[in-house]
């Protein structure tokens, strides 16, 4: 069994309803989560979670430190690389923060449509894709940093303390209310907003069944941009996330899902490098798919 799984945590809000006031609302929530959560203690077994040292041989060859986990969602099964940092140890979002950025500005009017565009400030930066007119869905797949800036500068910061803390998004006390500590276009990038890998899954599986507090059709929008790979045998959907953490380590993410035969499996790589020259962009694709295969994926057979 999994204590305080985010998986579970996060399965709460499917019954929420966007009209209720605050109040009534995380009433609601705390009910519903105690119902989820007492239900999962009575059907959980250790067969549900497989432990499978043999995944760290990615992680290996890589030079780098981190956790893997994989829920089948047919059957409840869990396979693990490294459960106590998945479970136990938060780090800062990085990019994969796009999705609930996006989240909240469809929501809020602020995006009116993963078409709209905001155009280039016209400083030169050095990811050359960022440095054009974007449209949501084209920055979100280029995981464009000043876009994204620009749409929490739109928010603002009442509006984004609401909707985090409606989401209950990140590791901090849930039984507070979610504050901003730093600017509102860097904080999930400055390590003082932190989310578990844990968490990070359980957000997977909410957005793939629309059942976030957001309307529906926003959340498929932004399961559209999330999907980079469409084949005859396999879809696979994933937001990436790169930045630094307090140590000066590279903190790198993977996070989404995998779909064959149109069953999901839901996924969340982590890992860090303390190699200043680490290619952590072709590291962190080689690992995902290295898993995934040795797993069985990719020929339509799961």
């Amino acid at each position: 069994m999994i204590p305080h799984s985010g998986i579970f945590v996060f399965q709460g809000f499917g019954s929420r309803h966007l009209t209720l006031p605050p109040n009534l609302k995380m009433m609601k929530f705390k009910l519903v989560l105690i119902c989820v959560f007492v239900s999962f203690l009575y059907s959980c077994s250790p067969n549900n979670v497989e432990e499978d040292n043999d995944l760290g041989k990615y992680f290996t060859e890589n030079k780098v430190t981190g956790c893997f986990g994989l829920y089948n969602n047919a059957t409840n099964e869990f396979t693990f690389y490294n459960k106590k940092r998945f479970t136990d140890s938060s780090y800062l979002p990085a990019s994969t923060f796009k999705i609930i950025n996006s989240l909240i500005g469809l929501q809020t009017g602020v995006i009116s449509s993963d078409s709209m565009v905001i155009k280039w400030d016209g400083i030169k930066r050095n990811v050359e894709e960022w440095n054009r007119d974007l449209s949501m869905y084209e920055a979100f797949r280029v995981s464009a940093v000043p876009y994204y800036q620009e749409v929490a500068r739109r928010i603002g910061k009442d509006r984004m303390e609401f909707w985090m803390d409606t989401v209950n998004y990140g590791a901090g006390p849930k039984d507070t209310a979610f504050i901003i500590k730093t600017a509102i276009d860097t904080f999930w990038l400055d390590n003082t907003l932190k989310i578990t890998s844990d968490e990070q899954l359980g957000l997977m599986k909410m957005l793939y069944f629309n059942q976030l507090p957001f309307f529906k059709s926003y959340q498929e929008k932004v399961k559209k941009a999330m999907l980079f790979e469409n084949t005859t045998m396999y879809r696979l959907s994933y937001k990436t996330g790169w930045a630094k953490k307090e140590n000066g380590n590279h903190l790198a993410w993977v996070v989404g899902w995998v779909e064959e035969n149109n069953h999901p499996y839901f996924f969340v790589l982590n890992f860090e490098s303390s190699d200043a020259n680490a290619d952590i962009s072709a590291i962190r694709m080689k690992i995902l798919k290295g898993i995934l295969k040795q797993l069985g994926f990719f020929e339509g057979k799961m």
